[in-house]
């Protein structure tokens, strides 16, 4: 374990990398609990439209985030072959992605009435949902190119720039998130409607920033941020082989979840009000996980960007240890301190025993959460290895076949033709997850991965900045700020 502390991919380069991720993610998904909790607080209706209309945005938004923040991949091989003039390009064709996104997702608020009038919700959680998803789809545009933009940087492995960026977000949001929602001081009391205006502003924020920092002179004149400006139809439909997949696949995944959210609207007000909060929580422990998914798919990226997958592998194994450490600590808070994370949730309850009833079920739904938490390590983990080289296609068919087969189907035939009750559609749940992480580690351990690759031939790329060529040996942090000529390592 010294060792592996020590080389290059090994736990220190994995923290150095992903850590900076992890309070990225850390800082959206405070930004997503605050949320939910000053909602929760607000009311048992709004925090019981909150979560389905949020994630049915969301994934909404996923498919055409899945495609954009494949950039990284680009980038991070690019990065890794030192062929720095192509970055600029890279990003620039994530960039007319995102933008032609933003127009097809706000078309949908056209259509949010007649959606949520077939997910069949109580009338006054339906009005509250549609509203905020109407909003929420707005703005979509917003996250979708902010994850290409952050490419920029996640895939060079100048993650403390996300990081920070993010974090100003969050310090954007969660104030305005409190006053909007409850009235405080100059704002007015807008509810739900004012958690939804909060969120987009702070990725307006976001976005705002990173373009800043991108477009700075030391950026356009390395890696030609400005001048690599033109549709690169060649490289833009590269980005589509791979990303879309990728995309289809974050969709597909996001899809079945927010299936089973929906399904557990009809089950009743109750129980979707304890499966939000429970979910609420649980996005403390996997969106920050994420940021190692993200980090291990960049030095993956780089490893085989440069022709030397085998560093991947290592990094890979660096980052799955340290993963399962914070899951099984996580598990272990779920299963034995439940009560005060969902006490946090306690007072927008309209009576003690509607409150009473919503906190036994959540304890017991903390239990299952406790279980998959595990198997979401391999899946972040092994996932983001393949999908680092580019083995988008396998991972887009094994959500889809699994979401579809193990998700969606099981859960409707539970609820509506064998008229299963709330721990069985849970149950469902976990049994997917836990097949997820296996199948990926599967794939993972086949070693396919290794031989793919995402960008041209060396042969191809027209020469490199600088002339530089790949040194063996040397780390992946060190290898990351030696690609900027900036003097601060985050811009």
């Amino acid at each position: 374990m010294l060792r592996r502390w020590k080389n290059p991919n090994g736990y220190r380069n994995v923290l150095a990398i992903s850590l900076p991720l992890v309070a990225s993610m850390g800082s959206l998904t405070l930004m997503q609990f605050t949320d939910r909790m000053f909602l929760a607080n607000y009311s048992v209706e709004t925090i019981s439209a909150a979560l389905p209309a949020g994630i049915l945005s969301f994934t909404a938004i996923s498919f055409f985030m899945g495609v954009a923040s494949y950039t990284n991949a680009f980038v991070a091989q690019y990065s890794g072959a030192r062929a720095y003039s192509r970055v600029g390009a890279a990003l620039w064709q994530g960039i007319y992605f995102s933008l032609i996104s933003a127009l097809i997702l706000a078309a949908l608020f056209f259509v949010s009435g007649p959606i949520f009038d077939l997910i069949g919700h109580s009338p006054q959680v339906r009005n509250l949902e549609v509203v905020y998803f109407n909003i929420l789809t707005l703005g979509a545009g917003l996250p979708v190119l902010g994850s290409a933009l952050a490419a920029f940087y996640t895939g060079r492995g100048l993650t403390w720039t996300t990081m920070a960026v993010h974090m100003t977000g969050a310090a954007v949001n969660i104030p305005l998130d409190y006053c909007l929602i409850n009235g405080v001081g100059p704002f007015p009391e807008l509810g739900i409607v004012g958690a939804g205006i909060a969120t987009v502003t702070a990725y307006a924020v976001i976005v705002a920033i990173l373009a800043l920092l991108i477009f700075r002179q030391s950026n356009r004149r390395t890696y030609g941020t400005w001048k690599a400006r033109r549709f690169d139809r060649e490289l833009f439909g590269r980005l589509m082989r791979y990303g879309l997949p990728s995309g289809i696949q974050f969709f597909l995944e996001i899809s079945g979840f927010t299936f089973f959210i929906q399904m557990i609207g009809r089950l009743g007000d109750l129980e979707l009000a304890a499966s939000n909060i429970v979910l609420s929580i649980e996005s403390l422990s996997f969106l920050p996980m994420v940021g190692f998914h993200i980090g291990n798919s960049t030095l993956v990226g780089q490893a085989v960007g440069r022709g030397s997958p085998e560093d991947g592998a290592y990094s890979t194994t660096s980052a799955l240890h340290i993963t399962l450490l914070y899951m099984m600590l996580v598990s272990a808070v779920f299963l034995l301190t439940p009560r005060p994370l969902l006490d946090l949730f306690k007072s927008g309850a309209s009576s003690a025993l509607e409150y009473a009833q919503i906190r036994e079920l959540g304890v017991i739904l903390l239990r299952f959460v406790a279980v998959f938490c595990l198997f979401d390590s391999l899946n972040l983990v092994f996932s983001g290895a393949i999908k680092g080289a580019g083995d988008t296609r396998f991972i887009m068919w094994t959500v889809g076949a699994m979401s579809l087969g193990m998700m969606i189907l099981p859960t409707y035939l539970a609820v509506e033709v064998f008229g299963g009750g709330l721990f069985t559609v849970w149950t469902i749940a976990t049994l997917y997850v836990c097949a997820l992480g296996v199948a990926f580690m599967v794939r993972y351990k086949q070693g396919k991965w290794k031989k793919m690759r995402v960008i041209e031939e060396p042969k191809d790329m027209g020469g490199v900045a600088g002339g530089l060529s790949y040194q063996p040996g040397i780390t992946a942090k060190a290898q990351n700020f030696d690609q900027t000529p900036s003097r601060s390592p985050l811009v």
